[in-house]
């Protein structure tokens, strides 16, 4: 909070919500819809984050309250009153957001099929039917209830932070409207959420959440920020670290610019020394730079996967040695180097063959990785073999655990086709084609799989064999015997002979069967 200027942050708010007004044109794209749930999902776990956060300071204001007294005490009510009004707001708007997500629940429970939640008929039965003017003006009056209670509580303490409540849950004017782009009155609740498909009514409930829970810490950090002093001596049982980053994880060869930091009621106080490793190596004096509180790293982010940060941050009191100890975790992802590019229709694995597949989730190492399907193991890393067994289709479902301990899945569907029906093969040759009779007695029938993906070794186990005049003959092996070849002296040349009803095998699955191999018509010449 900083007076009434607009911060980047709520431009950003202001830039969606034009957003939002721009969406009223009924046919929305899967792109925008997808647009919008990732920001609501973005949304849902930054608020997560905040009340992590909040929920430190509100101890950490607890603590001086209990070890200081005096206006801490005050503070603390201040701090007890509006976490008070936060939450009761925050829970009616959860509410809000699990009716008209019920049926769209049913048969998408994680909310992630966007581009299913075009329509906004859920919320529009609640706030804007014939008759809905009381749950309209209810919801208005709680937003106005709950500003009230803030500037009140806190606003009367530090004034210059009121306009930025006012402005960050704005409701229009005395009567509850606001002008639309034709510069005419419309009621605020329609004008931001009548008619527009649920997720984007999703992502604008879970923003006006994230405004109460920035509200919330405005006044925890303020509270905090104006009356916290760090005592001279560090009580080790008093303080704890804390890593801060710039973001949650980082590319490989990325400068890692995390701090660690002293939790709980913070300080001024620079460490002493620095005993702390990362992955088991000694920082160095050129690997960070002492900070209040706490050091600030200036290290290569490392490889991909977890790094641990461990070890000591001294300090000294008149000669007394405290030591608070670290212990922390950060994330490296795999910098893209090329773009992903993939065929939709493209998606085939094969019947009777081990089909290699590749399976990774960005930012999560392999071994957290789990995917499984009828037919598919892994072989090493994110390499696995899928053996199709029956069916058209196979599912392959992947799931995996992020750096913060949460799970993320996928399901990629592949169709299964069978292998392509060989061609029969005589010196290299196939179809119809023409060679001396010395050359046909010393030949071998072989099939092939022409433009196969795999290099599929194939075995001749029988063919037939016709000579004009003569009766066919089943040779077994992949050679004319000694039968075939005599018939060959009453061949005369310009004539045509046929090998046809090729058996081949797969030496490597000899159960699978394959298509009937294409016959061979050989001319003598």
């Amino acid at each position: 909070m900083a007076g009434a200027k607009e911060t980047p942050r709520q431009k950003l708010i202001s830039l969606m919500y034009l957003v939002f007004i721009t969406m009223l044109a009924l046919n929305v794209s899967k792109e925008v819809l997808d647009g919008f749930g990732q920001m609501f999902v973005k949304i849902s776990d930054a608020n997560e984050r905040i009340s992590e956060s909040n929920n430190l300071l509100l101890e950490n204001i607890a603590v001086n309250a209990t070890e200081k007294g005096g206006k801490w005490i005050g503070h603390k009510r201040t701090a007890d009153e509006i976490k008070k009004e936060s939450d009761a707001f925050f829970n009616e708007i959860e509410k809000i957001k699990s009716e008209i997500t019920e049926k769209q629940k049913e048969k998408d429970p994680e909310l992630q099929e966007y581009s299913q939640m075009d329509k906004g008929e859920a919320l529009d039965i609640i706030w804007f039917k014939e008759g809905s003017d009381a749950a309209k003006n209810s919801f208005i009056e709680m937003i106005q209830n709950y500003k009230g209670r803030v500037i009140q509580v806190f606003g009367s303490q530090y004034p210059e932070y009121i306009e930025m409540v006012e402005a960050r849950f704005f409701t229009g004017d005395m009567n509850n409207n606001v002008k639309n782009r034709d510069n005419i009155d419309e009621p605020w609740l329609d004008s931001s959420f009548k008619g527009f498909p649920l997720i984007s009514s999703l992502a604008k409930l879970t923003m006006m959440q994230n405004d109460i829970r920035q509200t919330e810490h405005d006044v925890l950090t303020t509270l905090m920020g104006k009356e916290l002093k760090m005592s001279s001596k560090v009580n080790s049982n008093n303080y704890t670290s804390l890593l801060l980053t710039e973001k949650g994880a980082y590319y490989q060869g990325e400068t890692f610019d995390g701090s660690v930091i002293l939790g709980r009621k913070g300080g001024a106080q620079n460490p002493n020394s620095v005993e702390l490793k990362i992955d088991g190596r000694n920082l160095t004096e050129n690997d960070y730079d002492l900070i209040p509180g706490g050091i600030k790293l200036k290290v290569s982010a490392g490889s991909p996967g977890d790094h641990t940060i461990e070890g000591d941050l001294v300090f000294l009191d008149e000669g007394e040695e405290s030591r608070i100890n670290v212990n922390q975790v950060y994330s490296v992802i795999s910098k893209p180097n090329s773009a992903v590019i993939s065929a939709d229709k493209m998606n085939v694995v094969y019947r009777g063959v081990q089909n290699p597949i590749t399976i990774s989730i960005p930012g999560i190492q392999d071994s957290k990785v789990r995917a499984s399907a009828p037919g598919l193991k892994r072989v090493r890393g994110s390499k696995y073999n899928l053996f199709p067994g029956k069916g058209r289709e196979v599912k392959i479902n992947v799931s995996g655990t992020l750096p913060d301990g949460n799970n993320v899945s996928s399901v990629s569907t592949f169709r299964i086709k069978d292998i392509p029906k060989p061609a029969g093969y005589f010196r290299g040759q196939s179809g119809s084609f023409t060679i001396p009779k010395s050359s046909l007695e010393r030949g071998t029938v072989e099939a092939r799989l022409e433009d196969f993906d795999f290099d599929l070794p194939l075995e001749t186990k029988s063919f037939r064999f016709r000579a004009p005049g003569q009766p066919s003959m089943v040779i077994i092996g992949n050679k004319l015997d000694r039968k075939a070849i005599n018939s060959l002296s009453r061949i005369k040349n310009g004539q045509t002979v046929i090998i046809s009803d090729i058996e081949v095998i797969i030496p490597s699955n000899p159960s699978y069967k394959l298509k009937q191999t294409s016959p061979i018509s050989i001319t003598i010449n």
